[in-house]
């Protein structure tokens, strides 16, 4: 009976996902710049996004921060946008925007009525083609970056176990730096150096443009081609990815934080690069171990042991190699090793036994269902749109990646936690209060 029920909700899944196929076509302007759009007039709002491929991997390794940096400096205005104006003009005009940046690309878009399409793009065209960078915007980023690692890492309790964990599983990679980057690298840049930051990557052939909402595609591309097709293309980018040795022996560390009083036990793993199969294979790994209550770690440590206070098990998937984190906060007197070896005692599982149908077929669920709610809004559309293309080259997985999550079998799972899970492969991070 459980196996009928299951069968039919994930046929149920499937009848939903079929019918929310995401329509899009796409075309490259004479400068390299690639347009992706989405037509859904369900709703009167449209979603601009411009995704530039650059992130804290592309930076001088003694000038971290400046991608991060940027995604803050170019709100600052541009030629035809004054200072302070960028954010008073899109509240006043019904839409809000946003923008963030990690480790591969800086992700900038608005929200508008649909009667603001022009405006979208002229804006995005302005940030690509006129901004302004000057000391005065530089010094007043620099305060607010800063605020914000005060705020974020500094002073944020376990706010810098992300930190320390790249720099000792990271010897050679850029992605031993964190995001935000250093503060005294911002200090000592000069404004030279922003300029041909912004020259070097914020150019047409390094981004992907995303429409979607309520538009007529016609008009649409006419739009794109009026305010971005004369946008002189930057030079190519020497995409060099640097190769780590492989960890062969575990490595151990420790790290100290004033803003906690209960220990963290992180164990980190090095593994492939998020266009790879086996990572889509560690991220159903994450969620049997530690998505929800009924997770096999949360109810051995949490609920049945009470050894643990919190555990979660999660892949960093990025573009040249993922992080696969598991980390564990003790209750009373449970000592880090103890949640460890506890920890260690259901991976040794997975690598020696296959998961149950039941447990496999929870998983699929889980997944199909994220799937359809990670593409029901057009903000979420627009973003997996842009990603598919730039690190997957196939803008289509938005409609079909689920089907490489549906052919995962319970063997690969087995496979790539006797591949990538053992202790000589991993750091083991403490990370403790910091004495008084």
């Amino acid at each position: 009976m459980k196996k009928i029920l299951y069968s039919f909700l994930a046929l149920s899944f499937g009848i939903i996902l079929n019918a929310q196929k995401v329509a899009f076509e796409e075309f490259d302007l004479d400068n390299g710049l690639h347009v992706i759009l989405h037509q859904d007039n369900t709703a009167p709002l449209i979603v601009t996004s411009v995704l530039y491929h650059v992130g804290s991997k592309d930076e001088d390794p003694e000038r971290t921060g400046f991608a991060h940096f940027f995604e803050h400096l170019l709100f600052e205005g541009t030629e035809n946008i004054e200072r302070g104006e960028w954010f008073k003009l899109v509240s006043a005009n019904g839409g809000n925007n946003n923008a963030y940046t990690n480790n591969d690309f800086t992700y900038y878009y608005e929200v508008f009525p649909s009667n603001n399409l022009e405006l979208s793009l002229w804006m995005e065209s302005e940030r690509m083609l006129h901004p302004v960078i000057n000391e005065i915007g530089v010094e007043t980023q620099n305060e607010v970056v800063k605020e914000e690692r005060r705020m974020r890492y500094d002073n944020s309790p376990y706010g810098r176990w992300d930190e320390e964990v790249r720099k000792l599983l990271f010897k050679k990679h850029p992605y031993k730096h964190s995001t935000i980057g250093e503060m005294e690298h911002l200090d000592a840049a000069s404004l030279e150096e922003f300029i041909a930051f912004n020259k070097k990557f914020y150019v047409p052939n390094n981004a992907v443009l995303v429409l979607a909402g309520d538009f007529e595609a016609e008009t649409a591309k006419k739009l794109v081609k009026t305010y971005f097709n004369d946008i002189p293309k930057g030079a190519e980018i020497d995409r060099n990815v640097i190769k780590e040795d492989p960890i062969l022996e575990a490595l151990t560390g420790e790290a100290f934080d004033k803003n906690i009083q209960i220990p963290a036990i992180f164990t980190a793993y090095r593994i492939p690069e998020k266009t790879s199969r086996d990572s889509k294979v560690l991220d159903m790994i994450s969620s049997y171990l530690s998505d929800g209550k009924s997770s096999k770690l949360y109810r051995k440590l949490v609920d049945e042991k009470k050894m643990s206070l919190e555990v979660a098990a999660f892949n960093i998937s990025l573009e040249d190699y993922g992080v696969y984190v598991i980390l564990s906060l003790p209750v009373g007197e449970n000592s880090l090793m103890a949640l460890r070896n506890e920890i260690d005692l259901e991976i040794d599982k997975i690598q020696k036994e296959l998961i149950s149908e039941k447990d496999y077929e929870k998983l699929l669920n889980k997944f199909e269902s994220q799937f359809v709610n990670s593409n029901s809004t057009v903000e979420g559309i627009a973003n997996s749109l842009a990603e598919y293309y730039t690190f997957y080259g196939d803008t289509n997985l938005i409609n079909s990646e689920i089907d490489i999550y549906r052919s995962i079998t319970r063997e690969e799972i087995r496979a790539a936690a006797q591949k990538y899970l053992n202790p000589n492969q991993r750091l083991t991070l403490n990370y403790l209060p910091e004495s008084k």
